[in-house]
């Protein structure tokens, strides 16, 4: 074994197991701590219990961090990456994806319109026949 392979970080010595859990658990986000709590009810209901009253002085079940997290991450679509070629045609091509999203949801609506004047078209002509059956009735 090399010395480097040897030495281990201090942060992860000093880690203990439960510091090493709660981090992957944080990691996975707000699922991952409701599925072991689940789990810990099911199997170990005191276990369980201890997770649900840590999650909530924790306040991990009811933080907004990972929310606040992915909506931060949506916003490197805006940022420039430093190349004026590039970033011309990452502009060109969402402006083209933009179009055509607009003109599918555009045929999408053509299409839905159709299809409501298709069904009343068909009531009319199912009332207007029902009608028609209603007086034939009557007069004979």
């Amino acid at each position: 074994m090399t010395p480097a392979a040897a030495y281990s970080s201090p942060t992860a010595a000093r880690m203990g197991w439960f510091t090493r859990t709660e981090a992957w658990l944080d990691s996975k986000g707000k699922g991952a701590w409701i599925a072991a709590m689940v789990l810990g009810f099911i199997f170990v209901w005191p276990v369980g219990l201890a997770i649900l009253f840590y999650m909530i002085w924790s306040k991990k079940m009811f933080s907004k961090h990972h929310c606040t997290h992915r909506a931060r991450h949506g916003f490197k679509v805006m940022k420039s990456s430093g190349n004026s070629a590039f970033d011309a045609y990452k502009a060109d091509t969402l402006r083209r994806l933009e179009d055509e999203q607009e003109n599918f949801e555009a045929f999408l609506q053509r299409l839905r319109e159709a299809k409501d004047k298709a069904e009343f078209d068909q009531f009319m002509d199912d009332r207007a026949k029902t009608a028609a059956h209603e007086r034939e009735d009557e007069d004979a």
